[in-house]
């Protein structure tokens, strides 16, 4: 088929779907369902780190376009958009949660969503080929909700596929064709040696125009868009559009060092801010999709929250790093190995752990059941403990934070100049006001001073004091004593474990700015 005749069949899809952000392309069922067209396979070789001021990146195309498909999700027509009160319809969740994060601007995933004429709609997106028995490496969120699945390979042939896999975590999915003969691939990089301003380019199916290869560079790395928990997305700024999730990032020797997934859009179309997902992360799952049914997480059973500068202070560590534990699940695996709140896990299973990102990757990494060594930080030493991990349920939530802004009305309390707080013991009428259970001990924040440390560090009235320092408070008086203590120490901060609705949290809150 004519580039032409592409234009003619997709040009509709491509203008409606020019608010949204996932990546695919939707066109209507009934249209013309020719191929797309045509471009020649070469078996060129890549010239490795090729630069395009110095060169040409024809050699690395010629290698790897031929491994791109396009990816037809064929599916039932879903309500027109507003229909359920959303912009686009509900259809693709990914980009509900971008529109939600980041308002009326969105932040689309380069698929177009299925556009509501007749009884069934297509939806565009894009895939590579990483086996020539015609396994195909693409986004959950191309094939979500599909009835049927089409591929159509570089070269125009259009082949049935099967889905062997998807996780909607990592938004992978993995999908089998049959094809008479070995079909051309592109391999996996190491996408954990990218620096920003390395080049880069995009491949895909933007708008059902064609495969189509766009150059950038790396804008940044470690990306968090809020979308998942695994997020690590790649920053880039080499255009990507509707119909370009599931294509492959390559890097100038032309292995494969991302999957573009998604785009910030304020008007429909590309304006340089891309994200794809990382290499190194992505081939774990495929590996496991590609054995086929979904994947289990591991579950360790704790919240977590980073560690600050001045919670290092606080607890003694002499730099920020780690996950530092604010509440251990009754029951869980952490719950059972004897972790505690206030450690600070700083290894898992032989991988450091940075932040809580490292220590929820490395967890779900973890095949359930397995028997992993845990390096925790507690009360300012350094030891070991074995935790099996466990299955991780798709109702094992993080707690909410809650109780945001509710105030007790206490009896006056005492007060504790040095941070600019008001605590008060717990009574029963502050028990009922803040919802709390009979055995509930601590001291209830009644005032913060908004010129002093403590409203700074976050902490609200109504909020509930139950460590200092990591050791338990049950009164006001104790805490004051504790917080006293703390400052008296010579430390620069002070580390107040807080409940607060469901969940317990960890400040540090400096002395220096009280």
């Amino acid at each position: 088929m004519s580039p032409s005749s592409i234009l003619r069949r997709h040009r509709v899809a491509a203008l409606l779907g020019a608010a949204l952000i996932i990546s695919p392309v939707v066109v209507s069922f009934a249209q013309n369902s020719a191929g797309l067209s045509t471009v020649a396979a070469t078996t060129q070789t890549p010239v490795a780190g090729i630069t395009a001021p110095n060169g040409s990146f024809a050699p690395v195309i010629a290698v790897t376009k031929p491994a791109v498909v396009t990816i037809t999700s064929i599916m039932k027509a879903q309500p027109q958009a507003g229909d359920d009160g959303s912009p686009l319809g509900g259809n693709v969740p990914f980009d509900q949660f971008f529109q939600q994060f980041f308002g009326d601007q969105g932040m689309p995933m380069p698929r177009t969503p299925p556009q509501q004429q007749g009884p069934r709609s297509e939806a565009l997106g894009s895939g590579f080929i990483v086996n020539s028995d015609g396994t195909i490496v693409t986004n959950n969120h191309v094939i979500d909700g599909a009835s049927s699945i089409k591929v159509t390979l570089d070269d125009g042939t259009e082949l049935p596929a099967k889905l062997v896999g998807h996780d909607a975590k990592n938004d992978l999915a993995v999908l089998k064709v049959k094809a008479d003969k070995p079909l051309p691939t592109v391999k996996w990089g190491d996408s954990s040696k990218l620096m920003t301003g390395d080049q880069v380019l995009a491949i895909g199916n933007p708008f059902g125009i064609g495969t189509t290869v766009t150059a950038g560079i790396v804008s940044a790395r470690g990306r968090d868009l809020h979308s998942g928990p695994f997020d690590d997305f790649i920053q880039i700024d080499a255009p990507i559009n509707h119909g370009n999730s599931g294509g492959p990032l390559v890097d100038v020797n032309g292995n494969v060092i991302g999957i573009n997934t998604a785009i910030y859009s304020p008007n429909g179309g590309s304006v340089g801010v891309g994200f794809a997902i990382p290499s190194d992360q992505a081939q774990k799952v495929v590996a496991k999709l590609m054995k086929g049914g979904d994947i289990e997480y591991g579950y360790l059973g704790v919240q977590i929250q980073p560690v600050t500068p001045d919670v290092a202070s606080a607890i003694g560590l002499d730099h920020p790093g780690g996950a530092l534990v604010s509440q251990v699940t009754e029951g869980s695996p952490a719950a059972k190995a004897g972790i505690e709140t206030g450690d600070v896990i700083t290894g898992f299973g032989g991988q450091e752990i940075k932040d809580p990102k490292d220590l929820s990757r490395a967890v779900a990494d973890v095949s359930p059941g397995a028997k992993e060594t845990v390096n925790i930080w507690r009360k300012g030493k350094a030891m070991q403990i074995s935790a099996d991990v466990g299955r991780n349920a798709e109702d094992q939530k993080t707690a909410s934070n809650g109780n945001e802004g509710r105030s007790p009305s206490a009896e006056q309390g005492l007060r504790v100049p040095t941070l600019g707080l008001g605590l008060t013991d717990l009574t029963p009428d502050i028990r009922d006001q803040l919802n709390l259970s009979e055995n509930q001990r601590g001291a209830v924040v009644e005032r913060v001073n908004p010129d002093k440390a403590a409203s700074a560090a976050g902490i609200q009235p109504g909020d509930v004091i139950v460590g200092v320092d990591q050791t338990p408070v049950k009164t006001a008086k104790q805490a004051n004593q504790a917080i006293a203590e703390a400052g008296r120490s010579g430390k620069k901060s002070v580390l107040l474990l807080i409940d607060r609705g469901d969940a317990q949290i960890f400040v540090a809150v400096p002395f220096a700015a009280g």
